[in-house]
């Protein structure tokens, strides 16, 4: 996982835009919220998306669903970030 230090990076493309919205519904569902809740976090209270889902597109999107919600999580539960 990235250090809360790590530069942003923009959604560039549908692929990535997908897999942002698949993360953030996955953990929506995991956390019995809405999808926007989920976002307001990952934007507003840290820089989740663009600081970590985003840039680590490449390597995530070869995961399971369940890898990757664990992995969210845990960064999530790091940083404190609550929804």
């Amino acid at each position: 996982m990235l250090p809360d230090t790590e530069s942003e990076k923009k959604i560039c493309n549908s692929k990535e835009l997908e897999f942002a919205i698949f993360c953030m519904e996955s953990i929506a569902v995991r956390l019995g919220v809405s999808a926007a809740q989920v976002y307001k976090a990952f934007v507003d209270k840290s820089n989740i998306l663009n600081g970590y889902i985003v840039p680590e597109y490449e390597i995530l999107h070869t995961q399971s669903r369940e890898y990757i919600v664990d992995d969210i999580m845990e960064l999530m539960q790091e940083r404190g970030v609550t929804v």
